[in-house]
């Protein structure tokens, strides 16, 4: 089963801000958004949280990419990368051990039941850095009126197994986070250390 949301955004349901705050950032950091859509998360974390840093803004869908493009030009951003890739077939672009901070925001829901699962998560890792971090903020397995299909959701505790086994260990869970519903809050935030 093949999920793909080109170039959709989150932003009404969750605040750039919000996320960004849990990373508690120098200014300095290399930061990727994989999956980027809008890139509303990567235009935020460029502007106001690493005046000193990088932000790979990654989408494989080309018009999202584009209009970033457009953004960085008109508003002359100088530390805004924005890439056209597909994290599956890897972003050769960015080096080897080079990030300190990949979010997947509403992205890795898609390949739960991809063969393509393993191949994303070795990527990610060929790209953080030793003691890295990677966050993945997704839907809780819950009925909601929106959202992916809830068989395809994926919950914190089968994220935290599948990555203990390619060497991420789990620091940091938030799971008050997103839009309000009757059970809560519609999304956990996972951030794991590379190892």
């Amino acid at each position: 089963m093949e999920h793909k949301h080109h170039g959709k955004s989150s932003s009404r349901y969750l605040g750039a801000d919000d996320i960004l705050n849990e990373f508690h950032f120098n200014g300095d950091e290399t930061f990727m958004d994989a999956g980027c859509g809008d890139g509303y998360i990567s235009i935020k974390a460029a502007e106001k949280y690493l005046p000193r840093g990088i932000v790979y803004a990654v989408d494989s869908y080309d018009i999202a990419i584009n209009d970033l493009e457009e953004y960085k030009s008109e508003n002359d951003v100088q530390n805004l990368i924005n890439i056209e890739a597909d994290i599956v077939e890897g972003i050769p672009s960015v080096s080897d051990d080079s990030v300190d901070v990949v979010l997947m925001l509403n992205v890795f829901h898609g390949f739960t039941l991809s063969k393509d699962r393993d191949n994303v998560i070795k990527e990610i890792g060929r790209l953080i850095k030793n003691h890295g971090k990677l966050a993945i903020m997704e839907f809780k397995p819950l009925k909601m009126s929106w959202g992916p299909p809830v068989d395809i959701r994926i919950s914190s505790d089968d994220l935290e197994e599948l990555f203990s086994q390619y060497n991420f260990k789990k620091v940091y869970l938030n799971e008050d986070i997103g839009s309000d519903i009757p059970k809560g809050k519609s999304h956990y935030l996972i951030i794991f250390e590379k190892e």
